[in-house]
């Protein structure tokens, strides 16, 4: 899927992560299709979806949680509801990830063995798609469109700007 780990930042920041929201929700999709393919999953989609979950999705986790989430609480410091929502998201964050590491071993299994998941293997990555579809509709539903009125344009180039820099030391670690 182009686009996935891609180093470039839309001009709106915000339009960029709604466009990385939609690629989480292909990639749960991918999830889906590979369980349902059991016995015999694809093993080069297993390898897309293991290239997304280890680079395109923690990037985009530290997108929201280092810049996104601080910018919009500052400008929102009397809506308790939205500080509330964003931290249920931090705490889901953390146990999704929690959950990544057997999952990215399934996957890499799957592609460097030919080897199937186990039974509950296939549970966890069923389970991690639904719990990655809520935070989808909380982030598409609530966060995004609540940024979108409260930061300001000066905010905004500020979050693009981190967004790129966060891009850019990613790939010169990745090396």
């Amino acid at each position: 899927m182009p686009g996935l780990s891609g180093d470039a930042v839309l001009p709106d920041p915000l339009d960029h992560l709604a466009g990385e929201n939609r690629c989480r929700r292909v990639i749960c999709g991918f999830l889906d299709t590979l369980v349902a393919a059991l016995p015999h999953p694809d093993p080069t989609l297993a390898g897309e979806v293991l290239t997304h979950l280890k680079t395109a999705l923690p990037r985009h986790i530290r997108d929201e949680e280092g810049d996104l989430f601080p910018l919009l609480r500052r400008r929102s410091q009397t809506d308790a509801d939205i500080n509330d929502t964003l931290d249920r998201l931090i705490a889901d964050h953390a146990h999704a990830s929690a959950m990544l590491e057997p999952i990215q071993a399934a996957l890499e299994r799957l592609v460097l063995r030919g080897t199937a998941f186990t039974a509950e293997e296939a549970t966890a990555i069923t389970a991690f798609a639904a719990r990655e579809r809520r935070q989808l509709i909380v982030e598409n539903g609530i966060v995004l469109p609540l940024a979108r009125v409260r930061l300001s344009q000066s905010d905004l180039k500020s979050l693009r700007l981190r967004m790129l820099q966060r891009r850019h030391t990613d790939t010169d670690t990745a090396h």
